[in-house]
């Protein structure tokens, strides 16, 4: 994990984390805030009726992180518009965006956006439509503030990829983002939202920028939103860039041929840890906990998979920038699991724990670690603490050698899945433990 971590270091889309402070948005010409609720909306004067058992949920979501400084991120954007380009879990009629500028370090001027199917490249099909906060097509977002756009109607298929636009009109300041996203992002000179045809951007990097999820009004077979909540093997890290092989990915694949389903949100971090936040990595588990997953819309399950960075690191030395608090043990690890189930149960949420995977031949690995690992594991499998268990350590862990990952699931450097094992994480959750009625 070392040399992952400084991987993330030098890579102009890293992030770091630090605290976030939750503010009102400023709508251009208008004091009012954003409307939205989950039962019903009003737009400009149309009503919006979503029926008694709609909700909203996170179709697609991303953890925001902070721009390393002194990288280009941290200079941020000035007249350009970015493309993101997002993978849906499940689809909808109704849709908004949460754009962040949750660790900015000014103001952030959104001149313009917008949301549409996307096509090849940073084309998009269908016509792009153009969303407005408030009635208005631009709002101001203060310093560690989230601004909600109003609901448009648009159709959202589900396992779609779909292209939001920002325009950013005046110089950004330090950019919010969601680093090694494995999903291409496109960046051009001016006001080009609008735009179908994708020649007026070029590829920028792997990071989202400035969103922090895109939420749709729920058919009534939908459930909620599960919260995939965790570090880069949630992620997705080192799975195939552009083709959405993350396992919450595949999970919403298995989820999409179900009678009654949930909606997917990604909110892994790369090098995240339980219980330390850094310079190369970001946000802690429990610091982020409220605004990644208590208060993600339609909120209903969480996946736990996360711990082994705090092991890895535990083993390292003492390092201001990666590694400010070594020696976790993995007491501190569980007492650590054990406030986010708490958290999560008082929310009225169900929390499911994922066994962390093997790690042998990784960067950060040693016996102390491994005694860490199964001494976590053991917990998990054993306290009842979660609400269900999901053994992704016995899914891709060697048989011939425990301690390691299976070849045939190893994307190379012994710590993270490849495609075919993430695969294989996804398959190995039973669907009856996150459906209600399922059988």
């Amino acid at each position: 994990m070392r040399a992952l971590c400084n991987r993330i270091w030098r890579s102009r889309w890293t992030a770091v984390a630090g605290a976030v402070v939750l503010a009102s948005i400023v709508p251009i010409g208008l004091a009012s805030a954003a409307p939205g609720s989950r039962q019903s909306a009003r737009h400009r004067g149309d009503e919006f009726s979503f029926g008694h058992h709609a909700r909203w949920v996170s179709t697609w979501a991303a953890s925001p992180q902070t721009a390393i400084p002194g990288t280009s991120d941290a200079t941020g954007f000035n007249n350009q518009t970015i493309r993101n380009i997002v993978f849906t879990s499940v689809s909808g009629d109704l849709v908004r965006v949460r754009f962040t500028n949750t660790f900015g370090d000014q103001p952030l001027q959104i001149g313009g956006a917008s949301i549409a199917v996307a096509a090849t490249g940073a084309a998009t099909t269908g016509g792009n439509v153009q969303l407005t906060f408030g009635g208005q097509p631009s709002v101001q977002i203060p310093v560690g503030a989230e601004a909600l756009s109003d609901p448009v109607r648009l159709h959202v298929p589900a396992l779609q990829d779909m292209a939001v636009s920002v325009y950013l009109p005046a110089a950004t300041g330090s950019a919010t983002l969601h680093s090694l996203g494995r999903q291409t992002t496109y960046v051009s000179s001016g006001d080009h939202t609008g735009d179908s045809s994708g020649s007026a951007y070029s590829t920028l990097d792997q990071s989202w920028y400035f969103i922090d999820s895109v939420d749709v009004i729920s058919q009534p077979q939908v459930q909620g939103t599960l919260v995939a909540f965790g570090d880069s093997i949630t992620d997705g890290f080192n799975s195939t860039v552009d083709a959405n092989r993350r396992w919450p990915n595949d999970l919403a694949r298995r989820l999409d041929s179900r009678r009654d389903t949930l909606a997917v949100a990604d909110e892994g971090i790369s090098g995240d840890r339980v219980l330390t936040s850094d310079l190369c990595c970001g946000v802690n588990a429990l610091a982020r906990l409220d605004r990644d997953v208590l208060t993600r819309a339609g909120a209903k399950e969480v996946i736990l998979l996360m711990g082994i960075n705090d092991i890895g690191f535990s083993v390292t030395p003492s390092n201001p920038v990666t590694n400010p608090l070594p020696d976790v043990s993995a007491a501190q690890i569980i007492a650590g699991y054990q406030q986010i189930i708490a958290q999560t149960h008082e929310a009225g949420l169900k929390i499911f724990g994922g066994t962390l995977t093997p790690f042998k031949g990784a960067g950060y690995y040693s016996d102390a670690g491994e005694a860490k690992r199964e001494a976590v594991n053991t917990w998990i499998r054993t306290s009842g603490a979660f609400d269900g268990v999901i053994d992704f350590d016995a899914v891709v862990r060697n048989p011939s050698d425990p301690l390691m990952m299976a070849p045939l699931y190893d994307s190379g450097d012994h710590l993270h899945p490849n495609d075919a094992g993430y695969q294989a994480m996804a398959n190995a959750i039973p669907l009856r433990l996150l459906l209600d009625g399922e059988r």
